[in-house]
């Protein structure tokens, strides 16, 4: 007895592997056939005891979009030279993959969302990543600003700046937004969220509410610059010709254009005598003599003005003025090589006309102020500081004020000691 267990106990075991393995090669291979094959094949299922009722099946319009993988599988013949693979989609399949925006407004859900309320929804779920006013945290994109700089070499590309349509910021933040929470977003926060970023490139007024019916009536800054693409027309029947040329396709080849980077065009004859007799030029410039009497002069009368303006504030103030200005700097510049952002650089603000920077788009309150001859004092710009709305009714500035006076005095001592008078 035990010989035969020996003998054929192992021998068992093998076949019933081999027969599973079997099996589950089959299944796969009946699954992967061409659809005639595979219906000639198809063993059918074992019918279920009678003792079970038959599960009615959903009807198909009811099917929530979340329960896809329980509809059955339909039956769709096979194209010619295809492989019979698939089905048609469902309704609800197609609706729920059908989202998109367009430009003529078709596929705006119903709702409105004002400035505010966008600005609440914005600095909630958005402003982790692209700051309380568009400016951007870290590499993540910049929202704001970028006005009149698609010609600089490095060009800042925002919703006020660049984009074409404003269907492209609802179907954006409608489909991917926030990140890692795509599509949780409910139709009346994504209208808020596009108003309020309209509102932070000066595309809108604070009161302003958009929704399905206005929608189409914005337009933004650079559509003109965007056209429809013609290349089918344009470029192809020039560059794509019936046979295909591998050498000497063109009789002359002619540089009309060189790249910035090095070691990309090729280089012609005296192309580097030219580039040494630069570096030539350029040592000889540095050294020149420098007018160091004159520059040396100009420091001197300078200095007195530094020193009055830093010594009008107590240095602790300032430092403190300094760290509390952090939270502003988001938007303003203030020091050497200040230039305009979200708001207007801040240098020599006390005792500036208010609104009187070159080159800034202002608020309406601000262009009267500036019309009135109106100027920054300590008490005006306490009183904005502390409640900017409520200061200067009408303005873009989206910051809600400092709440602590000491705060308030140490931003006005900062910004004296970087220029002005108090």
């Amino acid at each position: 007895m035990s010989k035969f267990l020996k003998i054929f106990a192992p021998a068992g075991a093998g076949a019933a592997s081999v027969l599973t393995l079997a099996y589950v090669l089959a299944d796969q291979f009946v699954v992967d056939l061409p659809a005639p094959l595979r219906d000639a094949v198809a063993v059918q299922p074992a019918q279920a005891q009678d003792s079970a009722p038959a599960a009615e099946p959903t009807p198909v319009a009811e099917a929530p979009v979340v329960q896809v993988a329980a509809f059955t599988e339909a039956s769709v013949p096979s194209n010619p030279g295809g492989y019979g693979l698939g089905r048609e989609a469902h309704p609800a399949e197609i609706a729920a993959w059908d989202i998109d925006v367009r430009p003529d407004g078709q596929g705006l859900p119903a709702g409105e969302g004002d400035v505010w309320t966008g600005e609440e929804v914005f600095v909630e779920k958005c402003a982790v990543c692209h700051g309380d006013f568009g400016e951007a945290v870290g590499r993540w994109p910049v929202l704001a600003g970028g006005w009149n700089t698609l010609e600089d070499a490095d060009p800042v590309k925002t919703i006020g700046s660049y984009w074409p349509y404003l269907s492209t910021v609802y179907d954006y933040v409608n489909r991917a937004m926030p990140f890692g929470y795509a599509q949780s977003l409910e139709p009346d926060e994504i209208y808020a969220i596009t108003a309020y970023l309209l509102y932070l490139n000066n595309l809108v007024e604070d009161d302003f509410v958009l929704n399905n019916e206005n929608f189409t009536e914005v337009r933004l800054p650079n559509e003109d610059n965007f056209y429809l693409d013609d290349r089918l027309e344009t470029e192809f029947p020039v560059f794509v010709r019936p046979e295909i040329c591998m050498e000497n396709c063109k009789e002359t080849v002619e540089i009309t254009m060189r790249a910035t980077v090095l070691d990309v065009t090729p280089e012609e004859d005296g192309t580097e005598e030219a580039a040494a007799l630069a570096v030539e030029e350029a040592s000889v410039a540095e050294e020149l003599p420098v007018a160091e009497e004159s520059t040396e002069t100009e420091e001197a009368a300078a200095a007195p003005t530094a020193e009055v303006a830093v010594a009008a504030v107590d240095p602790a103030l300032v430092e403190k003025g300094e760290g509390v200005f952090r939270k502003c700097s988001a938007c303003h510049q203030v020091g050497e090589g200040a230039t305009n952002r979200s708001g207007p650089q801040l240098n020599g603000l006390m005792g500036r006309t208010i609104g009187g920077v070159d080159g800034f788009r202002y608020s309406g309150v601000f262009a009267d102020a500036q019309a009135a001859g109106e100027v920054w004092n300590h008490e005006n710009l306490s009183a904005f500081l502390a409640d900017p709305r409520g200061a200067m009714s009408g303005t873009k500035m989206t910051f809600r004020g400092l709440g602590s006076q000491d705060d308030i005095d140490a931003v006005i001592a900062y910004l004296t000691s970087v220029g002005g008078d108090l």
